[in-house]
């Protein structure tokens, strides 16, 4: 299959300076969606009592959004690939503000649920392809510095989100959270004349595959919502999500292009790229989850103190995230893949396996050697997932890398989920710790394994 093509692309990539303004682009569309995902849990409470609505129930304005972007992130990656990708990409933003802008005039709960459902599908076309777009846009020498870029803004997002939502709720209400989306949107729309045009590759969508792929993400999502509650139907749900899988590849087997990317998986290079992203997300889900528990339950932290704890993972993330990009354009990813997990695990298991102390030195010890670890494995893995594929196949590799953190930061939550209601309160976020290391040790373990290839 050949790569698309246009008269304004090169091997190289965009001439300067429209280059740096398509990476502008691309890294401002990436940071209104990941940070409008950091910022609502927030508001939950503020969403709760201004709509009526039971506090358990608003917890839907986030899974919508999550069980939308997990459904539509493969099937966005092939209509990148067909209709080209800053087409998709674009079409992602302008759905994603008109969503903005039907959660911030929602009358009732039902009404901002669909609406983040909706906006969530939006930025599933920007997660898919905003790495399909970078790839045409910047040289390969280069790509590895960009998406080390693209990973410190991701952690400066996440990180900064809670602090934004406060910002916004201490002088106007909760509606405002989204209604700031629409500015951003319209200027990511009017500047998207400097993505490069790539034509796509024309090809029928398979409807049933559509279909498939929707039941199985919705199946084994609900399954992971039930997996505590209610253990023998939520197993189910996941079983069927998995019989939906079998159903899927079947429908898809002489497809050369498959919604799930089986051509790509059959490299080992992708293939173990894949699976160690998985455990790394498994891994560092895992570990956000319990890190809170800990310091309340453990160490008898205040709320303020709690959140001051966490700041060194993800400030380590933001440093060592550009770092292992420039790494990642020299030295072979699979070293800095291995590392990055290994000092992942380390730092967990000294956070989870080390008593507790009134210092907290070898807890901030172990979640900062995390954060270094987490940043240098990401940025490199990222790299592989997106330089193993062909270019044409670029949408695919893209909207791969985000199933991929997607299904581990999901499996992460399962397990906390189970821990709980297994482990007495009290030693449930030790084990955790210490289960999110051994994931992480894995994804080290495999990482290495990808040296023979």
């Amino acid at each position: 299959m050949s790569s698309p093509t246009h008269p304004d692309l090169t091997d190289d990539g965009l001439p300067e300076p429209r280059r740096q303004l398509a990476v502008g682009v691309l890294l401002l569309s990436f940071v209104l969606v990941v940070l409008n995902g950091a910022i609502v849990n927030v508001a939950l409470p503020s969403i709760a009592q201004s709509l009526g609505a039971h506090p358990s129930d608003t917890v839907w304005v986030v899974s919508s959004f999550q069980l939308a972007v997990l459904v539509a992130l493969l099937p966005c990656g092939a209509l990148g690939e067909i209709f080209g990708p800053r087409r998709v990409l674009l079409l992602g933003v302008a759905l994603f503000v008109l969503a903005s802008t039907a959660c911030a005039l929602a009358p009732s709960l039902p009404v901002l649920v669909a609406a983040r459902f909706v906006q969530g599908l939006g930025a599933a076309a920007v997660m898919a392809l905003a790495p399909m777009n970078l790839r045409f846009a910047v040289p390969q020498r280069m790509l590895g510095t960009i998406i080390g870029y693209f990973a410190m803004a991701v952690a400066i997002s996440t990180a900064a989100g809670p602090g934004v939502a406060g910002a916004i709720l201490s002088v106007a209400k909760w509606p405002w959270l989204f209604a700031v989306n629409i500015p951003l949107g319209l200027v990511i729309l009017l500047c998207g004349r400097f993505l490069g045009k790539a034509d796509g590759v024309k090809r029928r969508i398979n409807a049933t595959a559509l279909l498939l792929n929707t039941a199985m993400f919705m199946l084994f999502f609900s399954g992971a919502e039930k997996i505590t509650g209610a253990p023998v139907f939520g197993a189910l749900l996941i079983a069927s999500a998995v019989l939906c899988l079998f159903a899927l590849l079947r429908a898809e087997r002489h497809s050369s292009t498959p919604i799930v990317p089986t051509d790509l998986l059959a490299e080992p290079v992708f293939r173990f790229a894949v699976i160690a992203s998985v455990a790394c997300f498994t891994g560092q889900m895992l570990a956000y989850v319990a890190l809170p528990f800990y310091l309340h339950n453990s160490m008898g932290l205040s709320p303020a103190l709690t959140g001051l704890y966490m700041m060194p993972w993800p400030i380590a993330t933001i440093i060592m995230a550009p770092i292992a990009g420039r790494l990642a354009d020299r030295v072979r990813t699979a070293w800095l893949c291995a590392g990055g997990a290994g000092l992942l695990a380390l730092g967990l298991l000294i956070a989870g396996l080390l008593p507790a102390d009134v210092t907290g030195l070898a807890f901030l010890s172990g979640t900062t050697l995390a954060g270094l670890g987490f940043g240098l494995f990401q940025t490199p893995n990222n790299r592989v997932l997106l330089l193993s594929a062909p270019r044409a196949r670029s949408g695919a590799a893209g909207a791969m890398q985000g199933t991929a953190r997607l299904m581990g930061q999901t499996m992460g939550a399962i397990t906390m989920s189970i821990i709980f209601t297994l482990v007495p309160l009290a030693h449930a976020p030790s084990i955790a710790l210490v289960i999110a290391g051994l994931c992480a040790a894995v994804s080290a373990l495999i990482s290495l394994s990808s040296l023979r290839f």
